[in-house]
């Protein structure tokens, strides 16, 4: 099955993605600059322009482990971000102390985090089988860095990955296979809302399954902030449902990195005592590991 129709549905949906009116916990994505109706079913006008991308200012950012805790916790990700049929899956949430790693082995593995990284939260749904297709599993991971710099070095490695490991383990008997990347800056090709954008696409197989299935991944970066979602598409998907379906979730995508941007520019707007408040309160909920 070719890719370019379903990277078409990606740039399109990168292209229109944007926010509505709503707060840090549950905002919604419509075209930037015009009027759309949201998945809640309101009709929301965004005044953010196209030259602008979703960013988060390294002031505005969490700084400490137990604020970026609370910061990926308080981040709504809803299943119907993705489409409709989608679930929680079990397990539904990972971290926020850990995160993936990919060894030198190839084989991913979680790991505590390192130095760099303050928190680390992966959600998990699943559009179980139905319709012909199998299912479908959508996982959604915003990580904080310590810094914009250490967010950029995450995206550069994550680029050079599938050129590494072209054949990545993801446990005992699935692995992803003919994996390529490619990497677009604000402003150019396909991004237009985040600072950094990254795809990589590949097959997705399972031991003693005579047929792979498409997987994409998607890694976006706001400041120290990155947003990464995986998709792996059902057995027996058409590429019209396939397209769809790539479409969606990069809708959800765009719904996260959204609530990312109005978190940052809500504590930008805030009054040093507001943000000081703030900042106790994130320290105090967010306190602690799981």
């Amino acid at each position: 099955m070719g890719r370019g129709p379903v990277l078409s549905a990606a740039a399109v949906a990168l292209l229109l993605a944007g926010c509505t009116n709503g707060g840090h916990g549950d905002d919604r994505a419509t075209p930037k600059g015009t009027t759309g109706t949201s998945a809640a079913g309101g009709t929301g006008a965004s005044s953010s322009t196209a030259s602008q991308p979703y960013t988060l200012a390294e002031s505005a950012a969490p700084r400490t482990r137990a604020e970026a805790v609370a910061f990926v916790r308080g981040l709504t990700v809803q299943p119907d971000y993705f489409g409709t049929g989608y679930r929680r899956r079990d397990p539904y949430e990972l971290g926020p102390a850990s995160w993936a790693v990919l060894g030198e082995d190839c084989l991913w593995r979680r790991e505590a985090l390192p130095s760099t990284v303050l928190a680390s939260l992966t959600r998990s749904f699943v559009r179980p089988a139905g319709n012909g297709t199998g299912a479908v599993y959508v996982s959604l991971t915003v990580t904080v860095h310590t810094s914009t710099v250490q967010a950029r070095r995450d995206m550069a490695s994550s680029l050079e990955e599938p050129l590494r490991c072209p054949q990545e383990r993801l446990n005992a008997t699935d692995t992803v296979q003919d994996m390529a990347s490619r990497g677009d800056p604000f402003g150019e090709q396909r991004n237009a809302t985040t600072d950094d954008d990254l795809t990589e696409y590949g097959r997705y197989v399972v031991d003693g399954e005579p047929k792979s299935r498409d997987f994409d991944w998607y890694k976006h970066r706001l400041g120290p902030v990155t947003v990464a979602a995986t998709v792996r598409h059902a057995a027996g998907e058409s590429q019209k449902e396939q397209t769809a379906l790539t479409g969606a979730a990069l809708t959800g995508v765009g719904y996260v990195t959204a609530n990312v941007d109005r978190y940052g520019r809500d504590r930008t707007s805030a009054t040093p005592s507001a943000t000081a408040s703030a900042t106790s309160s994130a320290e105090a909920k967010g306190a602690g590991d799981e």
